[in-house]
């Protein structure tokens, strides 16, 4: 009796992916995505999160490192898109570069671009500019929440009414106000975003932009 023998399906070639992130969902990740545009990646091999950067539990995120394969290039717009956790961001790029073999290249910084120098002065670049972005992306987000809360301080302060029950600023408000200025929003679409009236928007941003002088 003659045995068939299986054969292994052989390896996929090494793909181009990218990740983008946006922190609610209803800004849209239209400047991230043309920026991938001269990559030539497949659609497909795209993903997008609508969620906070405060860690990694995000479920395109997830479905992404699943399908990443070693040899496969990733491609971040920024390394913030990535995440806002110092040690989150550290572990995440390690997991990818090291343990699942894959390149990052991050297009706003040249110099995190794994594909660029393969050998030990490579990884020590790299290793060294990803600490500071790194360090850089959390403590802006420490910033956004201690802005937050003494402008809501000098708000109060100066007479601004938040309303009948407590105002609840979202931990997002200074990306949805940046979104705003930019244009990705209007004011009514940022005030539903934060739970809360146009007027009280508009007292805050003003508010806040006192204390940051």
């Amino acid at each position: 009796m003659f045995r068939i023998k299986k054969t292994r399906k052989p390896p996929r070639p090494p793909e181009t992916f990218a990740y983008g992130r946006v922190s609610t969902k209803d800004q849209n990740a239209d400047r991230q995505l043309v920026a991938f545009e001269p990559f030539g990646i497949d659609e497909r091999n795209i993903y997008i999160d609508k969620k906070s950067g405060k860690d990694f539990d995000r479920p395109r995120y997830k479905a992404l490192v699943r399908k990443l394969r070693a040899g496969d290039l990733l491609i971040l717009k920024s390394i913030d898109r990535l995440g806002r956790d110092y040690v989150e961001i550290i572990e995440q790029w390690r997991y990818l570069t090291k343990d699942k073999g894959v390149d990052i290249k991050v297009i706003d910084f040249p110099l995190l671009d794994t594909t660029y120098c393969k050998g030990l002065l490579g990884t020590f670049i790299s290793d060294l500019v990803l600490q500071v972005l790194s360090f850089a992306a959390q403590l802006e987000r420490e910033n956004i929440l201690q802005r937050q809360a003494e402008g809501i301080a000098v708000a109060k302060a100066n007479g601004v009414v938040f309303g009948r029950s407590p105002v609840t600023v979202p931990s997002n408000f200074d990306e949805i106000c940046r979104e705003w200025r930019n244009g990705g929003l209007t004011a009514k679409q940022a005030a539903s975003l934060c739970g809360f009236s146009r007027k009280t928007l508009y007292n805050l941003t003003v508010e806040m932009r006192k204390v940051e002088g």
